[in-house]
């Protein structure tokens, strides 16, 4: 008799980590919106391939361009101390953006963009298949939740979404840029950072707010950022 055939179990860190490359090299040649003529490096992301914390900016800056890598200018410095207040180190999460490519002198991103972008931000998402995604700022949580409301109202509060055929608590957190511009609000980032690590040790969620990542972003959701 013919065995049975074995179960696939969940993919190896190297294969994450070689399918993930694969993607970056796409990123890497994309030349599906007018960045690609004015970037220096696309920005992928970097991190564990198989982080259960994903953190999601907004676009890469001066710095980021240069170096290929994602926060790595003072917003950078101020989030990998973030994470050292609770434990944590930057290799043990992945942290991207919403763009791969700067935009000239760090404008918001349009959308043209966003959708030339989308694929390489689910991609990463099945891929890792982070528990928890913790969106930086306004731009990225507005998108990621697909919610009008602003950070301010609903910073530090775990939402449940499906992201990329996942279930998976959003963090939203206020941008660790506009903490150096607000030094007072460099406190309340550290404490939405200690429920962060604690939102890591629950159970994953098993219900759902409609996907906002897993298929192309909607028109009325683009408009919020046109």
């Amino acid at each position: 008799m013919p065995e049975p055939a074995a179960i696939a179990g969940p993919p190896s860190v190297a294969d994450r980590r070689e399918r993930l490359v694969e993607v970056y090299r796409e990123a890497r040649d994309c030349e599906k919106c007018p960045l690609a003529a004015t970037r220096t490096k696309v920005v992928f992301g970097a991190g564990a391939a198989n982080a259960d914390l994903m953190f999601i900016g907004e676009a890469p800056g001066a710095e980021e361009d240069r170096q290929g890598l994602p926060f790595v200018g003072r917003a950078g410095q101020l989030l990998t101390e973030l994470l050292a207040g609770v434990g944590m180190r930057r290799d043990d999460v992945w942290i991207c953006n919403i763009l791969k490519c700067r935009p000239p002198g760090n404008r918001d991103p349009q959308p043209p963009e966003i959708e030339a972008c989308h694929p390489y931000l689910v991609s990463q998402v099945e891929l890792i298949e982070p528990r928890v995604i913790a969106t930086l700022g306004n731009f990225a949580t507005k998108l990621i939740t697909g919610s009008r409301a602003g950070i301010t109202r609903v910073r530090g509060t775990p939402q449940v979404h499906d992201i990329a055929g996942r279930t998976v608590f959003v963090m939203p957190l206020l941008h660790p840029a506009a903490a150096l511009r607000t030094p007072s609000l460099v406190g309340t980032l550290g404490e939405d950072f200690g429920s962060l690590a604690a939102l890591l040790g629950q159970e994953p969620p098993r219900s759902a707010t409609p996907d906002a990542v897993a298929g192309e972003p909607e028109p009325d959701q683009l408009g919020l950022f046109g």
